[in-house]
């Protein structure tokens, strides 16, 4: 027989999913070209097919860096404690800005926390609020992950030998996609000085210590 309390309990709903921790995304500049070269030399073999659509040597990433036109594009990192740049996205507008390409990489220990998925979500309102009206995808095949994430956004998914080319039509940009990017790039800002202050304390106490137990 029931008790009165399982009876209420089961009358309740369930409980609401948890959404995901928000991630903050800051934005790259020239500046950062080091450390995008950095955070690029440091994939392996596997993970440079995933993000180029082949096995870029070093050389071949020095130069695509050197390249970056951060005018044009806009990129978005998302760093750890340590202020390493753990995941990154490019993204590159047309001449025109009527179409834009996507690409993103994260470490390896990295995966399973959501980072490229925030960094597509995070490029879309961007995309939209430059005025962009879509969006393609180039991956691997084998990139069962990033081909979960564009096809749960709508795009349409092609395959072309190796290589999956997705394909997203993007809403036109509202006043609240740019309220919200406006809100997000200065939280992101936030977090990372805040990152960087706890980071300078550390050093300055680490620098002390060999003093202190003289």
């Amino acid at each position: 027989m029931s008790s009165q309390s399982d009876v209420l309990n089961a009358a309740l709903p369930p409980p609401p999913a948890r959404s995901p921790r928000w991630l903050p995304v800051r934005s790259l500049g020239v500046r950062h070209r080091e450390r995008i070269l950095t955070h690029l030399i440091a994939l392996g073999d596997d993970d440079r097919h995933l993000r180029f659509g082949q096995v870029a040597t070093d050389e071949q990433i020095r130069l695509y860096v050197d390249h970056i036109d951060f005018e044009r594009d806009e990129l978005f990192g998302i760093f750890n404690s340590k202020l390493r740049l753990v995941a990154m996205a490019h993204l590159a507008l047309a001449a025109d800005a009527s179409s834009a390409e996507f690409g993103v990489s994260v470490l390896p220990s990295q995966r399973g926390r959501g980072l490229g998925a925030r960094l597509f979500e995070h490029a879309v309102t961007h995309a939209r609020n430059r005025g962009a009206k879509s969006m393609a995808i180039h991956l691997a095949r084998e990139n069962g992950p990033m081909l979960a994430i564009v096809r749960k956004s709508g795009a349409a998914v092609r395959f072309e030998g190796a290589d999956a080319v997705a394909d997203l039509p993007l809403p036109e940009d509202t006043l609240g996609s740019h309220m919200g990017a406006m809100v997000e790039t200065q939280a992101a800002e936030l977090d990372y000085r805040m990152k960087l202050q706890v980071l300078r304390l550390d050093h300055f106490w680490q620098g002390l210590l060999p003093a202190r137990t003289l």
